[in-house]
């Protein structure tokens, strides 16, 4: 591969390579007995949610999520009261005999930081609410008013820092996308940029007290821009010299696969380029259930990772990762150009035995009408290889053959070729409409690389076997932007071994190889691999994929908290119940969360939201604008139904 010299490359830096794989170096910071950053082991954490002020039952659910694995345990103090009773916790853990080091998570509450430093490891302060309250106002800060804004922070901040300093506390400044001061949105709009700035602003003040145990968070509900946040943020790092430790999440990720998908490709994104030194996942589930997900996503960074294969270094990167832009591509038969990418899925023996088999990927046969009926998260293609079925697909579903079958078939008009490299060069019977090539790395050579160019009706199936797979199928792409190549490239992803018969790792390494991917904006296509993993694990996971990178919505996304003591409650059974009666609302944002903490802040991406207001009561927002408060919790799953449909966005669901 050849590269041309590009100027920008090194302003773009944010991890230490983007071909081998090399984990980015931090400062060490001590937090109790286990350090984060350094030469240290990724660490994972989770959160309680019971009532701090329950001594016994947050001790309790403590032990199960340091039995789970988890290195640290995060518990609310949103009062004096509750960080006062951290005390009384962390006694009982050591009397106990659990040593784990604890983390109190403060908002809006000075005073609660200060008291919680004395007695835990590491406090967690959000810079958007430590010192302000949102209230959703646009002031024209000039530069005289800003810095009086700043100094006026720096003065309710700096007890915080000494009382850490004294008591050797780790701190942990966690921006949160949706809780943006009005300040810093009024100055920096509600962006990467704007969270860079917002917890840079308080490491400024950390630094100039000379402290420096300090660890960095960029959360965000979309993992684009958590992604595009943390990027930045080391870019930054390295330009004012800093090398703080990061902490990775996506917030208010939800449940089940919806929630493991969009963690995955948040922070699997950002593992992959060697980023992060600890990692919570933020699951609307009992917290010891986040712990298996988070070490599965960092325990594929190990030794085998440090041995992959080589891939040839980036000199020029087109890319730019700190603002997403879809790859520029000619359309071939409604594959790349505007069109949202095409999910293609292998058949597997129940499809080619009758209809009923592709009724796990959404197409449903009525045989007395001779009709389908299809489901919102159906593929567009069918790999059937060397073999053809015997009854007619729905119009919306085309069949790939392998060349040499797809060349003596009978009926060629209805399907596409797959080619290897070899027959591409040497046959000259090509389809008039698509003709997939299949190609690695290693096979970009320049005979290749100048007859696809010519060839508009060629789309690329890249693939690759290298463990750090992810970063070679990138190189692949930035070398076809460097060459001007405009096809369409539909990125297939193979899992064997252990991951075929684990649907987890299947889901969690394919969110992260091919997510990745795809909020970089590279791939028009998505093909997940895994035999014999079931259909409609496959199809599921790989529309979850596009869903969580924002790249083709096929349905409800639902923003939800993983709860924690603040929550005013039960957010599962309520997230479940609001669930049930709006998924098959397709493209609407749905947040529930449990306090105003989590409210109209972290929902920001939401078109409504489901906030608790008090004990049992709700109150329903559309977008960040309050329309029904302190309603009973009895009623108000129905009342956000109401107001889901006087705002028009309500179907009726299909029986």
């Amino acid at each position: 591969m050849t590269d041309k010299m590009n100027t920008d490359t090194l302003s773009k830096k944010y991890c230490n390579s983007l071909t081998s794989y090399s984990r980015y170096t931090t400062r060490e910071v001590k937090i109790g007995n286990i350090p984060l950053g350094g030469d240290n082991p990724i660490r994972v954490q989770s959160m309680t949610t019971t009532d701090t002020m329950d001594t016994v039952a947050t001790v309790e659910q403590s032990i199960r999520i340091i039995e789970a694995g988890s290195d640290y345990v995060r518990i609310t103090a949103p009062s004096l009261n509750e960080a006062k009773n951290l005390e009384n916790i962390k006694n009982e853990l050591r009397r106990r005999g659990y040593d784990t080091p604890l983390i109190a998570d403060i908002h809006f509450t000075p005073n609660a930081a200060e008291m919680a430093a004395r007695i835990v490891e590491k406090v967690r302060i959000n810079p958007g609410n430590y010192a302000d309250r949102k209230k959703f106002e646009f002031i024209d800060y000039n530069d005289d008013a800003y810095n009086t804004e700043l100094e006026r922070i720096r003065n309710k901040f700096t007890p915080l820092v000494k009382i850490c300093k004294e008591y050797g506390t780790a701190m942990r400044i966690g921006t949160n996308h949706g809780s943006l001061s009005d300040r810093i949105m009024s100055r920096f709009g509600d962006t990467p940029v704007g969270m860079v700035e917002s917890a840079l602003e308080f490491v400024r003040i950390c630094e100039d007290l000379g402290f420096y145990e300090i660890v960095l968070s960029m959360k965000a509900s979309n993992p684009k821009v958590m992604v595009e946040a943390y990027r930045l943020l080391v870019n930054k790092m390295e330009e004012e010299k800093m090398n703080y430790p990061l902490h990775l999440g996506v917030t208010e990720a939800g449940d089940g696969e919806d929630g493991r998908i969009k963690s995955a490709v948040g922070i699997g994104t950002l593992l992959e380029d060697g980023l992060g030194d600890t990692v919570r996942v933020s699951l609307t589930e009992d917290p010891e259930f986040e712990i298996p997900v988070a070490l599965n996503l960092v325990n594929r960074y190990s030794v085998l990772r440090k041995a992959h294969t080589e891939i040839p270094a980036v000199i020029s990167n087109p890319l730019d990762p700190f603002d997403f832009k879809r790859r520029d591509t000619s359309e071939v038969d409604k594959i790349g150009g505007h069109n949202v990418p095409v999910v293609v899925i292998s058949a597997d023996e129940s499809i080619f035995k009758s209809h009923d088999g592709l009724k796990e990927l959404g197409y449903y046969y009525s045989e007395s009408l001779d009709k389908w009926n299809i489901g919102d998260i159906a593929p567009d293609f069918l790999f059937l290889g060397n073999r053809d079925i015997q009854y007619k697909l729905p119009g919306t579903l085309r069949k790939i053959f392998e060349y040499d079958f797809w060349k003596s078939s009978a009926a060629r008009e209805d399907s596409f070729p797959l080619f290897n490299t070899s027959q591409y060069l040497s046959e000259s019977i090509r389809s008039e409409r698509i003709n997939f090539l299949s190609v690695t790395i290693d096979d970009l050579n320049e005979n290749l690389i100048n007859e696809i160019s010519k060839d508009k009706s060629c789309v690329l199936i890249l693939s690759s076997s290298n463990e750090h797979a992810m970063a070679e199928l990138r190189r692949v792409f930035i070398e076809i932007i460097n060459r001007e190549i405009r096809c369409p490239v539909i990125v297939k992803k193979i899992f064997d071994g252990k991951y075929k018969t684990d649907d987890e790792l299947l889901m969690l390494y394919s969110a992260t190889d091919v997510g990745g991917l795809m909020l970089d904006g590279l791939g028009d296509g998505i093909w997940i691999d895994s035999a014999p993993s079931d259909l409609k694990t496959l199809n599921s996971v790989s529309f979850g994929i596009l869903q969580a990178a924002r790249t083709r919505i096929s349905r409800t996304e639902y923003i939800s908290c993983p709860s924690c003591g603040r929550t005013l409650f039960d957010l599962q059974i309520t997230t479940a119940n609001i669930r049930n009666r709006t998924d098959h609302l397709k493209g609407v944002k749905i947040a529930v969360m449990g306090c105003i903490v989590n409210g109209p802040g972290e929902m920001a991406d939401a078109d409504y939201g489901y906030v608790g207001s008090g004990p049992d009561k709700i109150t329903l927002y559309k977008g960040r604008e309050v329309m029904k408060k302190n309603i009973s919790a009895e009623t108000s799953v129905d009342e956000l139904i109401e107001l889901i449909k006087n705002n028009g966005d309500w179907t009726e669901k299909k029986v």
